[in-house]
């Protein structure tokens, strides 16, 4: 792979990891449009090692504070400062984490065509533009319950399917539920750091077990340092312009690449 792809793919992991787009998808459909080869697992763990980076970074003070809060309430068996929306982030990720190890296979063998890609884009971003129309945002993230928590990590369980968004699915779910949208989205951010961690280790496992693969460190930190770079813009600019827009350019986006992905590849 050489260095101009290797950040090209860089950058579209991380400016799609964190808005309502599916990274995923776009991954999958680089190398359609592009007609290069597939940029295989090392690359991927890459990219993905460096958006964990960025989120964690980003929200480095919400991070300490959510695990302090969280240990805290382990030793005193009670809550503390923040510690309902570390469990939350916890809980949130249990459906999407089981469903994984569960249909990784069937998913990476059956749900990565560009067929699947082009009508989960139309579908989940004709969702995100109703959540985002209907959306009362009267409730803070203070405000989460257990049932919202159950909600918003069933719909992350579904952006395991390329296109639907990992993002854009738990940001319709928590708009649905009355979530502000700040409130969403910093839910949604903050659920992102324990399942990519648990991607990325998924990754760094089949690199390690897999004796044929072979690693292009050249590849590998180019496009881990240009993910991270641009996730955090990514988040950055997301959040500054999250009231002024809503999520409509999104969810115009998604209808501009499934007309792309059926007139380029499909047709």
């Amino acid at each position: 792979m050489d260095a101009v792809y290797a950040a090209w793919l860089g950058i579209i992991q991380g400016i799609t990891e964190f808005l309502p787009i599916s990274s995923s998808g776009h991954l999958v459909l680089m190398p359609l449009f592009t007609g290069e080869d597939d940029q295989g697992v090392a690359f991927d763990l890459a990219v993905h090692i460096g958006t964990l980076l960025a989120v964690v970074l980003y929200f480095r003070n919400d991070v300490s504070n959510l695990l302090k809060d969280g240990v805290s309430s382990i030793i005193k068996r009670q809550h503390v400062g923040q510690s309902r929306l570390a469990w939350a982030v916890v809980f949130g990720t249990v459906p999407a984490g089981l469903a994984g190890l569960a249909l990784l296979d069937i998913i990476d063998t059956h749900l990565r065509s560009a067929e699947i890609i082009m009508l989960t884009t139309i579908i989940f971003g004709v969702f995100l533009g109703f959540a985002d129309f209907t959306a009362k945002q009267t409730r803070t993230i203070n405000d989460i319950k257990a049932k919202d928590v159950l909600v918003i990590g069933l719909c992350q369980a579904l952006a395991l399917v390329p296109g639907t968004s990992r993002s854009g699915a738990t940001i319709t779910a928590g708009l649905l539920l009355g979530l502000t949208r700040e409130a969403a989205s910093r839910f949604s951010f903050l659920l992102a750091i324990p399942i990519t961690f648990l991607a990325a280790s998924v990754k760094i496992l089949e690199v390690a077990t897999d004796e044929q693969a072979i690693i292009d460190w050249t590849a590998f930190m180019i496009g881990g340092l240009t993910s991270f770079i641009t996730a955090m813009l990514a988040i950055h600019f997301f959040l500054k312009w999250l009231n002024l827009f809503g999520m409509w350019p999104y969810v115009i986006y998604r209808m501009i690449l499934a007309a792309l992905i059926y007139f380029l590849i499909l047709n």
